[in-house]
């Protein structure tokens, strides 16, 4: 059940260094907290490598890059590799620029990673090794529908099957796949998308989930992505009529700070193909 990989999280408590983008660094920390996770984040290349070392998981996001970060996320994934840490990579606005997408195909090619996650058009640039968004969110065009679920579900697939990591992709239906097995969920709320950071703080509490699970990292990104949409739906059921997306940002925090098995088993909407 999906719920057991959550009390796996707090029960164990996973270090995760996130390296991750500056616009939405303390929530992703504040939502690996409510996770159950333990956050820290190192991103001076002379000081990522040693606290690699202690840590359970990598978390890099590519959302806000400058060389030294890059320098950094080189050397931590090959540190968190050696270690046989779980690494993620969030490939955040891969195909809006050059920089973005050759550094995600860079970090690819060197570091094994356990997940990685993204939106349509991230995932679908990292498989063709380019493409164009429009910056940070998915084009209209790659969302994954009804229509083309079959196709999608197959993409990501083929997807895991080349990398040998699990594929998180994520938008109105999420999709969390190995090569063999793909949860499709349906939790969430459009109102998600008005927040800066979801996916950043999704990426992190991920990270934590498949540290924590190590013999079932499938089951587990497919029960953080459940939770982060389900913490959403909760969250907006909780706002006053005068409050706004900082508010639902907050709310949605608690809602994964008070979230339990039982609430997780229940209110989780999938099906696996």
């Amino acid at each position: 059940m999906l719920g057991t990989c959550l009390e796996n999280v707090r029960k164990k408590s996973p270090l995760v260094h996130n390296i991750t983008n500056y616009v939405t660094v303390n929530d992703v920390a504040n939502a690996i907290l409510a996770a159950g996770g333990s956050p820290i984040m190192a991103d001076e290349p002379s000081d990522a490598e040693e606290i690699t070392k202690i840590c359970n998981a990598l978390n890099i996001n590519i959302g806000t890059l400058n060389s030294r970060t890059i320098d950094a996320m080189h050397r931590a994934g090959k540190m968190s590799q050696k270690f046989g840490h779980t690494n993620l990579l969030d490939p955040v606005g891969a195909g809006a620029s050059s920089l973005r997408t050759q550094t995600a195909l860079n970090l690819m090619r060197e570091i094994r990673f356990d997940v990685i996650r993204g939106n349509a058009s991230e995932i679908k640039t990292l498989v063709k090794g380019s493409g164009t968004t429009h910056g940070v969110d998915a084009d209209k065009a790659d969302a994954v529908s009804d229509d083309n679920l079959d196709y999608m579900t197959w993409f990501v697939k083929d997807f895991a099957r080349s990398t040998g990591a699990v594929i998180a992709l994520t938008g109105a239906i999420d999709l969390v796949a190995d090569s063999e097995k793909c949860y499709v969920i349906r939790n969430g709320r459009a109102e998600m998308g008005r927040i800066t950071g979801t996916g950043c703080q999704l990426s992190g509490i991920m990270a934590a989930f498949a540290a924590a699970n190590p013999d079932n990292v499938l089951e587990a990104c497919a029960a953080s992505v459940c939770m982060m949409g389900l913490a959403g739906e909760i969250g907006y059921t909780h706002l006053q009529p005068y409050e706004g997306n900082s508010s639902y940002r907050n709310r949605i925090i608690d809602a994964i700070y008070n979230m339990t098995a039982d609430t997780l088993n229940e209110g989780a909407r999938y099906e696996v193909r």
